[in-house]
């Protein structure tokens, strides 16, 4: 027992749907898919703040601290097995079934147990292929914080849980929803609409730069200019306030960097690590490029992170 304890966390199931139809009709081709896709699900993971606890068969379950990164990096990575999907044949794509809920669950070692996992499991086997389903306690969190459509699914009924969980379709590209009717019973609920294409862009706008970043990038703004009035101001032919500003835009691109989620956020570090280098050298110029060295060193690491992943 002393090993035991209990979080609240957010749980992410995924598995595929038709495996053993795939199995049965290219075992090493359907492995080597599955290993893909797992990596690529993996990398998504860890890029927003998630964990990959276990995997097996064709099953994987991970965590976030974060339900917002969770649902995030559902997304993600439909969308990316969506493009790797598109250039299979019909009857060969591999189409992940997400399911994700916020749950407390019990801790033993590197592993968690309990309804919560249990709940994130059934809410999986209910997506559609390619689809990502979500209890209404995700739902309640993320509804106005990530950039995608929700539809109301009804309660769903879980083992050992006395009522039905209510839970939520995320609607993301041309997935369709191929819950079963008998899941779909229950008491009515009002149904959100999926949010016009304009709304949409704007929601995505307002997540990526939320008011805390928007007051950050406000305040470096207004210390740049004050810098720069002061130099310009106190002028004696020594432009000073370079420095502290470019100081200053690396701050603000490692602020955007902690946020974003185009892309992955320790490849762009190294890219503003290298403008950084680039910036020094610019600004002390003495005739000789040596950042170019740096700069080499900090592209072969992207190279080889970038490699490693394929």
């Amino acid at each position: 027992m002393s090993d035991t304890r209990r979080k609240l966390t957010t749980i992410f199931c995924a598995d595929v749907q038709d495996y053993t139809r795939l199995m049965g009709a290219d075992e090493e081709g359907t492995l080597a898919s599955l290993k893909r896709c797992r990596e690529a699900m993996g990398r998504l993971i860890e890029s927003h703040g998630g964990r990959v606890i276990n995997t097996w068969g064709d099953g994987l379950i991970a965590d976030f601290p974060s339900v917002v990164e969770a649902v995030r990096a559902a997304v993600d990575t439909q969308n990316e097995l969506a493009g790797f999907n598109a250039r299979r044949p019909a009857d060969g794509r591999m189409l992940f079934r997400i399911g994700i809920n916020l749950g407390d669950v019990i801790v033993e070692g590197d592993d968690i147990y309990g309804d919560g996992v249990n709940i994130a499991a059934r809410l999986q086997a209910s997506a559609a292929a390619g689809g990502i389903v979500i209890s209404s306690s995700v739902y309640d969190q993320v509804r106005n914080k990530v950039a995608v459509g929700f539809e109301f699914l009804g309660p769903l009924m879980v083992k050992n849980v006395d009522e039905g969980v209510p839970s939520y379709a995320v609607k993301i590209g041309d997935a369709k929803d191929e819950t079963p009717p008998a899941q779909r019973s229950g008491s009515a609920r009002p149904q959100p609409q999926p949010q016009p294409a304009a709304v949409m862009a704007a929601d995505m706008a307002e997540a990526r730069l939320a008011p805390r970043g928007r007051r950050l990038y406000g305040v470096l703004a207004v210390i740049a200019a004050v810098l720069i009035g002061i130099n310009l101001l106190s002028w004696q032919g020594v432009f000073w306030a370079r420095f502290p500003v470019l100081a200053l835009a690396a701050v603000a691109a490692l602020a955007w960097n902690r946020d974003q989620t185009l892309f992955n956020r320790k490849v762009t570090s190294l890219a503003i690590l290298a403008l950084g280098i680039a910036g020094i050298n610019l600004f002390t110029w003495t005739g000789q490029f040596w950042a170019v060295w740096p700069i080499l060193g900090i592209a072969a690491v992207m190279g080889l992170r970038w490699s490693m992943r394929r």
